[in-house]
This record gives structure tokens, C-alpha cells and sequence, in this order.
């Protein structure tokens, strides 16, 4: 029977990660899932401030300026543009972040307008027409297209679709055999859940902060870390602890020797590279054993590929650490994690802001 002091995922906290999963956040286009996060911390934060791109920062103890520590995640996730229109009505597109043109064909995808959303899917040439071909052509950026159903390019522009307009999944959570949460932005929304978890155990605890704790929502990560490099520039903080999501490296076709030894449901992943901070990690791996939480470990040899090198290198440096959640499909419309292991990120989070809070001197430096 599970510790009943470990945190658990209660039915609210279900209720808003699907709300939250569902919402639209392509980058550069956060607005409608900040709102929605920023709605769900807003009891458990003295003061929210958002930035001129959208980045949202929920602040406990807020007039603690000599000491301030980031938990922090990223809310875009990946999309598409409009980027031509053929005198025949078919849209061809340019990625927005990492987007897979291999999953493409034959997805349904949501075109946002000034009028709403339209309606549209990847097409792709049946098998038949295919074979008929030498060398069968396979999906890439410059062969992919969304049909919407237009004679031509006039009732495309008609229906009020232009170049520029973002293009998205409509693909919705689920959870798949109570134990995986599925959606198409996992990546990194689930970070942007954990953090909101961690500030709300903060209150319920009734936990005396001696430090300013900024939990930080930001915009941008998937076209090179932008919005954490414009937050740390502003906050100014002492310590960044980033939850992102990493590999799952049991499932097919993944080369462990290169990608790690990582599996869903075994714990959240510490990370290990020159812009984690060693004193920091080491902290959290010994919280994580002294509170037996499980845990792995990932090697990063040159950079995290997240947000930690962005607050790691800004300002004068800053002492950061990486927290990751395995997780399954990156980048397609079914990623997918454990309970288990955002249960105890949650609560591994958690217990280190505990830990610091007794021993901020081994850390912070005036």
C-alpha cells in the first residue's frame, strides 16, 4: 500500500491535466493553455506575473528577494504553419518546433483563423497510385500537404485561411490501462502539471519558505529555449530545478547504447551534463534515496536539449539541476507516460524544496 504522505494524482488534479492536455499551446501561441494553468495555481501562489511572450510565473513568498529558486517546465508544444496555397486549394506547411512530418499523412489537423477553427487532414496518395512508381515516395517536409476541402486557393482564402495561419493535432488525453496518460503534448505540459502539483503541496503542507519560489511556466522551449532565457534574465535566480521529458528507450527501434537505458513506470530521470550543476544532483539523487523514491539516471554528454542550459549559462550562472519524466513517442499525437513516475517527480520536487529550505546555505550564495 502506497505511503499515504506520497503524493497521488486526486480526481481535481485529473480534470485539470485533461483540460490542460486539450487546450491549443503551439509556440508562440501559448495563450489559451496559460490561461488555463495560470487559472489552476492561481490559489496556491501570493502573486502571477506574465511576460511580454507569455511566459506565467507563480510566486510563494514573493518579498524573499535574497534567496529565489525557479521550478520550471514549458508549455508550447510542437505545430505547423501555412506556408504556401496551390491554385488547386492544397496547403503545403513549415514545422513550428520539432514537428514529425513521418506521422503526417492521414492525420486530422485544426487550421486557426481569425473566423475559428477549419478543419483539415494530411493526404496522402493511396498504395495503389503508389506502386505504380518505381521508388515509392515516402512523407517529407516538402511533399506533405493538408486538403480542406477546397476547390481552390480562392475558397481556401475564402474560408479566411492565409499563409502564416498555425495548423494543429486535434488529438485528445486519455488514460490507456489506468496507468498511461496519452495526448498529443505531453511534451511538456505534463512538466507544467507537476510544477502546479509542487506549489499546491507547498500550501496544503503549510510549508514556511525561506526562500522566494518562482514557479515558472515558460513559452518557446521548442525553438531554442527562448522563453527561459528571457525569465532568468528578468527573475534573476539563484537555482532552476526543469522538468522536461526524456526518451523512453524500451520501446522499438531506439539504441540503447546511444539514448540510455530508460523505461516508463521505473522513476523520474536525474539528469547528468555540464550545465547540471554536480552539488545540486547530488542533493536530489540523496533525497530521492532517503525518501526511497525510485529514480534513473541519463547521461547528457554535451547539452540537455531543455531549458537547464538555458537558466544554467544566463546571467553570471545559475545552479541548475534536470528532473525528466520517461515518456513514450515524443513529438507525435500519442505520447505517452506513467502515473507512477509523475507521481513521484511530483513528490521527489517536492521533498528536495524541503530539504533546501533547511540547508539553502549550501546552496545560495549572497
Amino acid at each position: 500500500m502506497k505511503n499515504k504522505n506520497f503524493y497521488s494524482i486526486s480526481g481535481k488534479s485529473i480534470k485539470f491535466i485533461e483540460k490542460y492536455l486539450n487546450s491549443f499551446s503551439p509556440t508562440g501561441y501559448e495563450s489559451e493553455g496559460q490561461k488555463i494553468w495560470k487559472t489552476y495555481i492561481g490559489p496556491y501562489v501570493e502573486e502571477i506575473q506574465t511576460d511580454l511572450y507569455g511566459t506565467v510565473v507563480g510566486i510563494i513568498n514573493p518579498n524573499n528577494s535574497s534567496y529565489k529558486l525557479i521550478i520550471e517546465a514549458h508549455a508550447d508544444e510542437i505545430s505547423w504553419y501555412v506556408n504556401y496555397i496551390t491554385e488547386d486549394g492544397i496547403i503545403y506547411v513549415s514545422r513550428n518546433g520539432g514537428s514529425d512530418y513521418q506521422i503526417a499523412p492521414s492525420k486530422r489537423v485544426v487550421i486557426h483563423t481569425e473566423k475559428g477553427l477549419v478543419h483539415g487532414l494530411f493526404g496522402w496518395p493511396a498504395i495503389h497510385t503508389r506502386r505504380k512508381h518505381s521508388e515509392e515516395k515516402k512523407p517529407n517536409i516538402n511533399n506533405i500537404f493538408v486538403d480542406i476541402g477546397a476547390l481552390d486557393r480562392k475558397e481556401v482564402e475564402k474560408m479566411g485561411v492565409h499563409i502564416g495561419c498555425m495548423i494543429t493535432y486535434p488529438d485528445e488525453f486519455f488514460i490507456m490501462n489506468q496507468n498511461y496518460f496519452v495526448g498529443r503534448s505531453l511534451d511538456n505540459k505534463i512538466g507544467g502539471f507537476i510544477i502546479a502539483e509542487v506549489a499546491k503541496m507547498i500550501i496544503e503542507h503549510e510549508i514556511d519558505l525561506q526562500f522566494g519560489l518562482y514557479v515558472v511556466n515558460s513559452v518557446q522551449e521548442e525553438v531554442g529555449l527562448k522563453g527561459a532565457k528571457m525569465i532568468s534574465k528578468s527573475i534573476k535566480p539563484h537555482m532552476a530545478i526543469v522538468t522536461d521529458v526524456t526518451h523512453d528507450t524500451s520501446t522499438p527501434m531506439i539504441d540503447k547504447k546511444i539514448h540510455g537505458d530508460i523505461k516508463c513506470g521505473l522513476g523520474p530521470v536525474i539528469g547528468y551534463a555540464p550545465s547540471i550543476q554536480k552539488n545540486l544532483r547530488e542533493f536530489i539523487i540523496n533525497t530521492a534515496n532517503q525518501k526511497k523514491i525510485s529514480f534513473q539516471r541519463l547521461v547528457s554528454s554535451m547539452y540537455t536539449g531543455t531549458d537547464t542550459d538555458a537558466f544554467a549559462y544566463s546571467n553570471k550562472g545559475v545552479t541548475s539541476s534536470l528532473i525528466s519524466i520517461p515518456l513514450r513517442y515524443m513529438h507525435t499525437t500519442v505520447e505517452m507516460v506513467h502515473k507512477k513516475d509523475i507521481e513521484n517527480t511530483i513528490q521527489l520536487i517536492f521533498e528536495t524544496l524541503k530539504g533546501i529550505n533547511s540547508y539553502k546555505e549550501k546552496f545560495f550564495i549572497d
